[in-house]
């Protein structure tokens, strides 16, 4: 029997935050994954009727009470409150098997006191206020997706896409879900733990003192990158270029480094079949058993497993 997914909007709404899963859902059945059709999919409102989107495109809804046998539960993103949805919400989530939100819509089950005592996640920048509207949440502001219990919660509209390609996974295994990755020609899926930016734009993100070097050192992962050399290239002591570094970034010029030379190994891996000696000197992380710490470390897998799990090749 057909899992039925609904998707619950309202005004405003963003598009991607539907478009996206609905997209997902869709392909099994459109393309010949499994017969019959795994998923049916529902776009509802509260009322019914037409929904606005923030981009302007109408969604055509039927009202949420007139459902019945539904699997899951999905609230996109586009408004940080919907009273509305959040009442509503209060009656379905008992009666569904799982609830999942995209991006903002974190902040709508937080209303509905869904998330209460779980760990969540939403676009990094409504992480504090979905820690206001419920402090009993454990927020993970960097995570793509968070699994707890029936509750799932993606970062910021395209981690919609990673989101749904793991309820995928989840229900019906690995294959399906990365035939479908590849039939929309997207990477399998972002492992839920990888940061929501990549280490330069984070480092970059906190303070802009240190932008071009961050920038730099991104661009040049193999370069003598001793806190002594980048102490020189901005000038300073490196005492001071250290205790500067630290206050603007939160982390030291190490830590920073490795994480920096981690995205461009992680890079490598996804998108080249380079080796994996080769991928750690272009990396700057040496050798492989560095490359296979760091990866480990940072990541929880190894650098084998990393390029089969999320290569998109």
């Amino acid at each position: 029997m057909a899992r039925h997914v609904v998707f619950v909007l309202y005004p405003d709404v963003n598009v991607l935050d539907v478009a996206g899963p609905l997209e997902v859902f869709s392909q099994p059945g459109r393309n010949g994954f499994a017969v019959p059709a795994p998923y049916r999919t529902t776009l509802a409102s509260i009322a019914g009727g037409p929904i606005k989107s923030s981009a302007g495109a109408e969604f055509a809804t039927v009202k949420l009470d007139s459902l019945t046998d539904i699997d899951t539960l999905i609230v996109p993103g586009g408004q940080p409150s919907a009273p509305a949805v959040s009442k509503a919400l209060q009656d379905w989530v008992p009666q569904v098997r799982r609830v999942a939100s995209v991006c903002t819509g974190a902040l709508i089950l937080a209303a509905a006191g869904v998330l209460a005592g779980r760990r969540a996640t939403t676009h990094w920048q409504y992480a504090a206020q979905l820690q206001v509207i419920d402090p009993s949440i454990a927020v993970d502001a960097d995570a793509i997706y968070i699994n707890d219990g029936p509750v799932w919660t993606s970062a910021g509209i395209s981690a919609g896409i990673d989101l749904a390609l793991a309820l995928v996974e989840a229900d019906l295994g690995h294959s399906v879900a990365m035939r479908i990755a590849r039939q929309m020609v997207v990477f399998l899926k972002r492992p839920g733990g990888q940061s929501q930016f990549s280490a330069a734009l984070a480092a970059q993100s906190r303070d802009t003192g240190f932008a071009e070097l961050i920038a730099w050192i991104a661009d040049h992962p193999d370069a003598d990158l001793r806190i002594d050399a980048l102490a020189a290239r901005m000038k300073m002591s490196p005492r001071s270029f250290a205790r500067h570094f630290v206050a603007a970034t939160g982390q030291t010029p190490a830590a920073a480094v490795e994480l920096l030379r981690l995205d461009r190994a992680c890079h490598l891996l996804t998108d080249t079949t380079l080796p994996l000696k080769r991928v750690a000197l272009d990396a700057g992380l040496s050798d492989a058993q560095t490359l296979r710490r760091v990866l480990l470390r940072h990541r929880g897998v190894n650098p084998q497993d990393y390029r089969q799990r999320f290569g998109g090749g």
